[in-house]
């Protein structure tokens, strides 16, 4: 990034401003992390500029910057425990369900 750039950004983001954004994200910041706050925001703003720059024609949207393939496996049915085998340990049984407490 160019002195100018970074100068342009760096008249965005003052002190007041900094001190705005940490009151809105209710973040309690003093004397040295205000500048260190208000100096990763012009750096973020510096990113984004970087970003829009950049020539973008041609290029298609994405979701990731190469291709993935599904690595989940089949979602296929199977056998599994019967109801009874389910409810053999349970402390209580209720209408053919696990019987809890009663909340309230």
């Amino acid at each position: 990034m160019t002195q100018a750039a970074s100068a342009k950004i760096a008249a965005v983001i003052d002190l007041e401003t900094t001190r705005h954004v940490a009151r809105l994200a209710r973040l309690r910041l003093e004397g040295e992390e205000e500048l260190r706050m208000q100096d990763e925001l012009n750096g973020i703003l510096g990113h984004i500029d970087q970003i829009q720059s950049l020539d973008l024609d041609g290029v298609s949207p994405t979701s990731h910057v190469i291709a993935l393939r599904n690595v989940v496996r089949d979602d296929t049915p199977r056998p599994s425990l019967s109801v009874s085998d389910a409810l053999h340990e349970a402390p209580e049984v209720i209408d053919g369900g696990f019987g809890v407490p009663r909340i309230g």
